[in-house]
């Protein structure tokens, strides 16, 4: 059962996680050889001050 966990900046829009929830969906089914209903997408939304790169503030 694959479980992909995105991270992202706040802001998009239901819709928006809704579309790309299905686009990893179709790939995981496509590629990994796996059934739609065994494909967990989960959204965890962090505020851009959170994020650093090589000890830097993005």
């Amino acid at each position: 059962m694959p479980l992909v966990q995105i991270s992202m900046y706040p802001g998009r829009t239901k819709e928006q996680k809704e579309e790309f929830a299905k686009a990893i969906t179709d790939a995981a089914v496509q590629i990994l050889k796996t059934k739609p209903e065994h494909v967990i997408v989960v959204f965890e939304e962090s505020p851009k001050e959170n994020w650093y790169m090589s000890g830097r503030p993005l």
